[in-house]
């Protein structure tokens, strides 16, 4: 990967438009269509909030690093963040069906959407920080 497919911003909100921006622009240069590139924009928007609110617990704790790439299968994004860990498996999974919107606000909606979205959805945790690796089928 070639350092114009790198981009780190700040941890704050505002930001997140610019590394959504990056990822899209990667995307269209993969050959994805406006509506898989949304989709893509849509996920990317959703793992940087949660970076912020969860990882970070809040705006400007730390920085957001996004890395894409295109291989022959597919198109690649990693984000790593320097905050705190978590288990993505104790994440609960939103009600197939919900009886009501109250039954979707227990957590773990945000994690859902990506992993539908995307083909591949990857966490790495470690001494340099937590990495979200997201795959997407060219």
């Amino acid at each position: 990967m070639g350092d114009q497919n790198v981009l780190t911003v700040n941890g704050l909100y505002k930001n997140i438009k610019s590394v959504c921006k990056f990822v899209a622009e990667g995307a269209r240069n993969a050959g994805f269509n406006e509506d898989d590139t949304f989709r893509i924009e849509l996920a990317c928007d959703e793992a940087c909030t949660n970076i912020i609110e969860h990882a970070y617990g809040g705006e400007n704790k730390g920085s957001i690093r996004a890395e894409w790439s295109a291989t022959p299968s597919y198109f690649v994004i990693l984000l790593h963040d320097n905050g705190r860990s978590f288990n993505p498996s104790k994440i609960p999974n939103p009600p197939e069906k919900p009886q009501n919107i109250d039954d979707l606000k227990i957590g773990g909606l945000g994690l859902h959407f990506i992993k539908k979205i995307m083909d591949d959805v990857a966490f790495t945790f470690g001494e340099s920080g937590n990495t979200l690796t997201m795959k997407k089928k060219r």
